[in-house]
């Protein structure tokens, strides 16, 4: 039996980090460079800020499917998410976030990429 062993962020230690998967799939963390690359775990949906929320609208009936594929089999691919100091922001995956706050999902699977504030500021533009 294999431990895992993972360093969160202070702001991150007042919840638990699953290493199940939603849709029975085995969970995969760290990336195929002895775990540099990005992991994959589930986070709370208020810790994820969305700075394009505020500029671009989703698609209902895309964001209805979701839910009901979501409910049914699970998420099958997780969000892709920028970690800059300790915050989290999503820049893709904008129906399957909106599916899961409106099915009242507390988390969502993610895909955690390190950045900058310069790598931050780029997908701004």
């Amino acid at each position: 039996m294999a431990n895992l062993m993972m360093r969160l962020p202070i702001s991150l230690r007042s919840f638990s980090v699953s290493a199940s998967s939603s849709n029975g799939s085995p969970p995969v963390i760290g990336g195929s460079s002895g775990g540099v690359g990005p992991i994959i775990v589930e986070l709370p949906l208020g810790k994820i800020r969305r700075p394009l929320m505020r500029t671009r609208s989703n698609d209902q009936n895309k964001v209805k499917e979701l839910m009901d594929s979501i409910s049914q089999i699970g998420l099958q691919v997780p969000i892709d998410v920028i970690e800059v100091d300790g915050t989290y922001y999503g820049f893709s995956g904008c129906h399957r976030y909106e599916a899961h706050q409106k099915l009242g999902l507390p988390t969502i699977r993610c895909k955690i990429r390190k950045g900058t504030k310069e790598t931050l500021r780029h997908h701004l533009r």
